[in-house]
């Protein structure tokens, strides 16, 4: 719709007389009827060209200032989904021979990976912006905050599976590994839960967090993205809705992190750290599964809602207590903001 001015000023002598108001019903349509570019008056006088919208649903794309924050995270969320499928059709040979298999539970993590952070790069020039302003500075990898995070993590761990024990609902076992073996697999599940903290972190919180921020400020985008990292863990095996309540909320103590640190690196060493010592430290199912190849032979028992039952602790009623606690303390040593969005 277009607005015309109201000019209230009384008429002067020196002011022409308004138009008289047309009679009939004809003219009335012929002086309100919109005027596209190239239209003509009856005497064939050319009407000033009018706006015209170039597509018919640019405004639900595209605003004063661009696309909308919205539309750019679709883009990003369509190049993310395409390379994945480029890869799976390179590696489709490869899958093949090793389904099930370690390497291939590699190979596929890796690619998860890639096509979470290869697309950012694409965004980051659209944006004109670097990988830093989405989370991830390349000067802090496996830095200082990736390796207080990773600290974080192991611990945080290590209360919980006290808690448990103490509880009489967590034995270790004996040793399942031996010799050469033990560094074999503890070094496998480290580089692939890496990879798993450095797709997960990136997908839920790296360019996708920057860019709702735009559009809803820090808070809401976490929250909703939050739901989304619980969402996407339902296809577990075994998994409950205590489990995916619970990994919401680790998303959501993520986010917090990022916003007092400025970067992801912290979380993805919580993320790689905690995986690393569930599946294969404390040998305990770890969203729903359990890893071949863990240290020990461990054993949880007695009721699902203080074990996790199959999900494992992260679906123990003990894991609110401790994300509360994590909550409490982190918000207490890190009290500066970091995360900004330009």
């Amino acid at each position: 719709m277009f607005n015309r001015p109201m000019d209230t000023k009384p008429l002067t002598s020196s002011e022409p007389e308004s138009t008289p108001a047309p009679d009939s019903e004809t003219e009335r349509s012929t002086v309100n009827a919109p005027v596209d570019a190239g239209s003509q008056t009856a005497s064939g006088e050319q009407f000033p060209a009018a706006t015209r919208r170039d597509f018919p649903l640019r405004d639900v794309f595209v605003g004063p200032n661009g696309l909308y924050p919205g539309t750019r995270w679709l883009i990003y969320l369509a190049m993310a989904s395409l390379i994945y499928l480029v890869e799976e059709w390179l590696t489709q040979q490869f899958r093949m021979e090793n389904a099930g298999t370690l390497a291939g539970s590699l190979s596929w993590e890796i690619s998860v990976m890639l096509a979470a952070i290869v697309p950012a790069f694409l965004m980051a020039v659209l944006e004109q912006r670097s990988l830093s302003d989405f989370g991830l500075p390349g000067r802090q990898a496996f830095g200082r905050k990736f390796w207080a995070g990773a600290l974080w993590g192991i611990a945080s761990l290590t209360v919980l599976m006290v808690g448990l024990r103490l509880a009489g609902a967590f034995e270790f076992g004996s040793l399942a590994l031996h010799g050469p073996r033990i560094l074999k697999y503890g070094f496998y599940y480290a580089v692939f839960f890496l990879a798993t903290g450095l797709a997960e972190e990136f997908l839920c919180r790296g360019y996708s967090q920057w860019v709702l921020s735009q559009g809803m400020s820090f808070w809401p985008a976490a929250a909703l993205l939050s739901v989304g990292f619980g969402a996407i863990h339902s296809g577990n095996n075994g998994e409950s809705k205590a489990g995916l309540l619970a990994a919401g909320l680790i998303g959501f103590f993520f986010c917090l992190t990022l916003r007092r640190t400025g970067s992801l690196w912290w979380a993805i060493g919580f993320h790689m750290s905690w995986d690393w010592g569930e599946s294969f430290f404390y040998s305990v199912p770890d969203s729903g599964g359990m890893a071949p190849g863990h240290l020990f032979r461990s054993s949880i028992h007695g009721p699902a809602w203080l074990t996790g039952g199959s999900v494992g602790p992260e679906g123990s009623a003990l894991i609110f207590v401790l994300l509360v606690g994590l909550w409490v303390a982190f918000d207490r040593m890190h009290p500066e903001v970091k995360y900004e969005v330009r």
